[in-house]
């Protein structure tokens, strides 16, 4: 059995290679997020859903008037502003406990915030109303939307890291692009998409505090292999 005194006196690579293999032996193991066969019905559907939209978008270009009298306008619009009071009651309650659906919340509130200002810019165009709704949109709404994208990028990359480091792994954090599904991997460990030392490792812009340290910049991966690719 190991003591502190003992963890001390190791180097961090040997420190790094005993929380691998710990990983491996005590945590439980990520489990599989879904069979090919579903994930291929999942990729089709997706991909069937756009043809259609788009298909949907062209035949609406060419069909809808230009100006139309809506049936329930107050209705709209105290309704989206609604649900904007219900996500931002949601985000500031999940910020307040410190739960992880405050990610969520974050990105539901950015949608709402950027279609909140594209509504009422377009919806206001050849109105008295446009400069309000283009000012409120630049100064108020985008910035919002972008600060809340913003935030869940920076929570995600915090759970990704804390994730990395229980499982023996240090240095910078990938790109969110390039990081695998949990689960979609062999054995459900987690495997690092930029192994250290690699070419496209230096292009990371973020880095943990390790980093600074030459030794840790080097850790040898965790068993198994790198995947090829970030599926």
């Amino acid at each position: 059995m190991f003591d502190e005194a003992e963890l001390k006196r190791m180097s961090p690579r040997e420190r790094a290679r005993l929380m691998q293999a710990l990983a491996v032996l005590d945590m439980p193991r990520l489990s599989n997020a879904g069979s090919p066969k579903r994930r291929r019905y999942f990729l089709l559907g997706t991909v069937v859903c756009c043809v259609c939209l788009a298909a949907w978008i062209g035949v609406l270009a060419v069909t809808l008037p230009r100006f139309y009298r809506a049936g329930d306008w107050r209705g709209a619009w105290v309704g989206f502003d609604l649900a904007e009071l219900i996500a931002f009651a949601a985000t500031a309650w999940a910020a307040w406990r410190g739960r992880q659906i405050l990610i969520t919340c974050l990105l539901v509130l950015a949608t709402l915030l950027f279609a909140d200002a594209w509504f009422d810019v377009t919806l206001d165009v050849r109105t008295n109303g446009f400069l309000f709704s283009l000012l409120s949109a630049l100064l108020v709404e985008i910035p919002l939307a972008i600060a809340a994208l913003l935030a869940a990028r920076r929570l995600q990359r915090l759970t990704i890291a804390r994730i990395r480091s229980r499982e023996g792994i240090h240095g910078p954090v990938p790109p969110l692009w390039r990081i695998p599904l949990f689960g979609y991997f062999e054995g459900g460990v987690l495997h690092d998409p930029v192994p250290p030392g690699s070419p496209d490792s230096s292009d990371l812009s973020d880095s943990s505090n390790d980093q600074a340290n030459g030794d840790r910049s080097t850790l040898a991966r965790p068993s198994g292999r790198w995947p090829g690719r970030d599926s």
